[in-house]
């Protein structure tokens, strides 16, 4: 067992970090400060914490009006991966989401993260679609658990 600390958002520092994690692992698509708080209000963010220091973070969207589906994603900054992180990250996200109704989970992992790419398939996800966002040249994959 190891002594990271998953916490639900609260605050501008814990939105600054959650916000660092995000770019760090998702530099094609940075985030804002405010953007962050926007997404706070409609979604859950947590912060994985070894100390006082953010390793990881992750997003469980819920599922919206008339769809079953919640989002969970979870993000571990590479020299804290292979440590057991995005295993504790995704088991927390997948009961959140689950405790909100989800019938079905889904996740995206961006195409240049191959760990992230890895883990979702090693958890029994399957990709869904690959797209690219307006301005991007690389892809985002959408994966669904089965």
């Amino acid at each position: 067992m190891t002594d990271l600390r998953i916490e639900g958002v609260d605050g501008d520092a814990m939105l600054r970090d959650w916000r660092y994690v995000h770019n760090t692992i998702i530099p094609t698509a940075v985030l804002s400060l405010a953007e962050v708080r926007e997404r706070a209000g409609r979604n859950r963010l947590t912060v994985a914490y070894l100390g006082d220091v953010a390793v990881g973070c992750s997003t469980v969207r819920p599922p919206a009006d008339g769809e079953a589906a919640a989002t969970v994603i979870a993000r571990v900054l590479p020299d804290h991966r292979g440590k057991g992180f995005g295993g504790q990250l995704y088991e927390h996200g997948l009961a959140e989401a689950r405790a909100l109704g989800a019938g079905a989970i889904e996740t995206c992992v961006l195409e240049s993260n191959p760990e992230g790419l890895r883990f979702a398939l090693k958890h029994g996800f399957v990709e869904t679609e690959r797209y690219v966002l307006p301005g991007d040249s690389v892809p985002f994959i959408d994966l669904r658990l089965v």
